[in-house]
């Protein structure tokens, strides 16, 4: 079963059994404006609940997308080297950053569903 969690960072995670897909959310994307770079995260690297894991820079700003739950990099959307602006045209879809094996499940219990981060902003 797969379950969508929100951040108050404006991230969203995909959670199928002990796997998290992690991308921006829509909202986040709007504010950033179009994506030009993704400097994506390596695999295998160990993250903890808060840590920078990906920068997206847009015409706007750079901005920092931090790691939703402790765990370990597993994958990588390697398409975002090419095609940064897939995030803008699809955040909640092809446009996911990185999956990662969650440490710490007890973690998700912090995080929004959909109708709380709707509530957040607003």
């Amino acid at each position: 079963m797969t379950k969508t969690y929100y951040t108050e960072d404006h991230e969203w995670l995909r959670v199928e059994g002990d796997v998290a897909t992690v991308g921006i959310t829509d909202y986040a994307q709007e504010q950033l404006g179009d994506l030009v770079f993704v400097e994506l995260p390596e695999t295998g690297r160990k993250v903890a609940k808060g840590d920078v894991a990906v920068v997206v820079e847009s015409v706007k700003a750079a901005s920092d997308v931090y790691a939703p739950l402790d765990g370990e990099i597993i994958d990588t959307n390697a398409t975002l080297s090419a095609d940064p602006a897939l995030v803008n045209s699809a955040a909640t879809g092809d446009g996911w950053l990185w999956k990662m094996k969650i440490a710490n499940a007890g973690q998700l219990d912090g995080l929004m569903d959909e109708a709380g981060y709707k509530a957040h902003i607003g």
